[in-house]
């Protein structure tokens, strides 16, 4: 949360945070309690984007209070409900031409899940990976080549990532703990850690062989190849070379 305020206030947009709660059922309870943490870490504007229909994204009054903000940050819930309401719209659309201009897009859960071209709808953690083993869908296109998924090591999420990419070969698998985040920075080809524990990454540029198109759908997948990295705070790492990399600690900046 510290750092999602820090990005906003150095932006050269306006210090403005969006905050959109299109994943939650109780949007504007959702909000009231962003609104209160941002606003206590430093934030002086901080705007509730409660869009709860596909009506709503498509106002254009409704939407182009996305220009005014230097970043937007998506609330946990359901992904699925983000993508449904969300994808396609006017709200959609603006918030992609944004964010080739420079907004920042930060999210928690489902606000992370949401933001790479395919994305994790549910799965079963705590299991080998089958083809049952988890849902995909289309996300909200923001980070094109990547898959996310959060509360990784607190609910045994590895099985349900490695089927992703048993299905998606390439494409690079990323594992979110709690109290734990990246930054992406995509121009620059780089992402760094953040929090308390740790990030998992499963690349699967290297994947030489996977059953996923001959296996039934409760077999167990075949996948070798992949290449694992667990970051904690203090490490970045290379999103063309695909290699990690020692920071010094973020906390000295």
């Amino acid at each position: 949360m510290q750092r999602v305020v820090q990005l906003t206030q150095a932006s050269s947009r306006q210090p403005i945070l969006g905050v959109v709660t299109t994943a939650s059922r109780e949007g504007q309870a959702a909000f009231s309690q962003y609104q209160k943490i941002f606003t206590e870490l430093g934030l002086k504007e901080v705007l509730g984007l409660t869009v709860d229909s596909r009506r709503e994204a498509s106002r254009a009054e409704r939407v182009y209070a996305i220009r005014r903000c230097a970043m937007l940050f998506f609330s946990g819930g359901d992904q699925l409900r983000i993508t449904s309401v969300l994808g396609g719209t006017l709200f959609h659309h603006v918030l992609l031409e944004e964010h080739r201009r420079g907004l920042a897009v930060a999210g928690t859960s489902a606000g992370a899940s949401m933001m790479s071209d395919t994305m994790i709808v549910m799965g079963e953690g705590e299991k080998a990976p089958t083809k049952n083993t988890v849902q995909m869908a289309p996300g909200m296109g923001l980070w094109v080549g990547a898959v996310i998924d959060q509360h990784f090591s607190q609910r045994g999420r590895i099985g349900r990532l490695l089927s992703a990419l048993a299905q998606n070969p390439g494409i690079l698998g990323v594992g979110l703990d709690e109290d734990t985040a990246i930054e992406v920075r995509l121009a620059e080809h780089r992402l760094r850690v953040w929090g308390s524990r740790t990030v998992t990454l499963l690349d699967g540029s290297s994947v030489d062989e996977t059953n996923a198109s001959e296996s039934r759908a409760d077999r167990p997948l075949a996948i070798t190849g992949v290449r694992l990295h667990v970051l904690p705070q203090g490490y970045d790492f290379d999103l063309n070379e695909r290699l990690p990399g020692s920071l010094r600690d973020p906390r000295e900046d």
